[in-house]
């Protein structure tokens, strides 16, 4: 299944509305009431590559096909959602259905629309989210601490994971999410196993109004740094303006950005964020038929990159003739990159590399 990214965050700070402006879609009702997302809305949206339309040119094709991310809108979250409160279990149900999580954060003040907490906070909304998240992990690796005391009773090799439980555990009751374990430590590894919320990666979204979109104010600076000092990112944004950007086109859309001072949509950094965020990176090809963005997990080795084009592909995979985005560009064409060297030939050990422009050699 494709790797997913959920959008959550309290009630009416605008999920809904970044959404539907993310997939140019009318699909998720944005209202100024709590709950008007019920059941998830799923989108796939493109991800911006400024190298596809100068591939395009090279090779003389018009079809571009770009990578996508996939998007899911999640009803908000309510104090006490880890004890049924709001949509509570279907809530976590959904959330936990994704690979990680873009936290929508309201950083605006608005008498004319409902703030479940009476006015927006950055530090208390998010952590109402997380302290929500922890609770179900919490509720969730007690059940599996006992399940796993057990089993060391009769084999001792399982100590070292059962002492990893209790120390991930206690990190849990004291607040601390579980994405904040080394990933190649033991207790990241139980984290994954039990599917915990708070092991998936976060990006904030700090939603501001127009009045701080060139210079997010004191709201949104603290969504920045709350992220800076998880070590994971944030954008500042603007659904409604997103929303407005979203309907015209990219000439129209371009003339709109620059009167407002801004150099690009604040959802395309969102897309390439959640991008970075699922662990994917991008690999090219180019032909008279089409050029496309590929996506692959980081660390994806040659064979299993073949096989996102064709599984017979990767099943007679021979060798990968390389080149990198900037050599193509350079040279032009294969046959000037064959003549100084420039093309290599790869074999089923290589991994790829981000921006890698690719031509597979297989057997029928």
């Amino acid at each position: 299944m494709a790797l997913s990214c959920g959008i959550v965050g309290l009630p009416n700070v605008g999920k809904s509305t970044i959404f539907n402006a993310l997939t140019r879609s009318s699909q998720a009702l944005a209202a100024n009431y709590p709950f008007a997302t019920i059941e998830p809305n799923v989108g796939e949206v493109a991800v911006p590559d400024p190298r596809l339309p100068v591939l395009a040119q090279l090779v003389h094709t018009q079809r571009i096909v770009p990578a996508t991310v996939r998007f899911v809108d999640i009803a908000g979250l309510v104090r006490g959602a880890s004890s049924g409160q709001g949509l509570g279990n279907a809530f976590l149900s959904h959330i936990r259905e994704t690979d990680a999580v873009a936290m929508i954060v309201r950083c605006f003040e608005d008498e004319n629309v409902t703030h479940v907490e009476g006015s927006p906070d950055p530090e208390r909304d998010i952590e109402i989210v997380g302290i929500e998240l922890a609770l179900a992990d919490l509720a969730s690796m007690r059940k599996r601490l006992d399940k796993l005391e057990r089993e060391a009773r009769s084999d001792p090799k399982l100590r070292p994971r059962l002492e990893a439980a209790g120390r991930l555990t206690k990190a849990l009751e004291a607040g601390r999410p579980a994405r904040l374990f080394a990933p190649e430590s033991l207790e990241a590894e139980v984290a994954r196993e039990a599917f915990l919320l708070t092991a998936k990666p976060v990006l904030y979204v700090a939603n501001v109004d127009e009045a701080q979109i060139a210079v997010p104010g004191p709201l949104a600076e603290r969504v920045q740094a709350r992220a800076a000092a998880e070590g994971t990112q944030a954008v500042v944004l603007c659904g409604q303006i997103e929303s407005e950007l979203a309907g015209l086109s990219d000439a129209e859309a371009a003339d709109f950005c620059r009167e407002l001072g801004i150099g690009r949509s604040g959802l395309d950094a969102l897309a390439l964020r959640a991008y970075d965020l699922l662990g994917l990176m991008t690999f090219l090809t180019a032909g008279e038929q089409e050029v496309r963005a590929w996506p692959i997990a980081k660390g994806t080795r040659a064979p299993q990159a073949a096989g996102k084009i064709h599984s017979d592909i990767e099943r007679g995979f021979i060798r990968a003739e390389v080149v990198s985005y900037e050599d193509y560009v350079a040279y032009r064409t294969m046959e000037a990159l064959r003549a100084v060297g420039r093309l290599r030939s790869e074999g089923k050990e290589y991994v790829m590399r981000e921006g890698d422009v690719v031509n597979f050699r297989f057997n029928v």
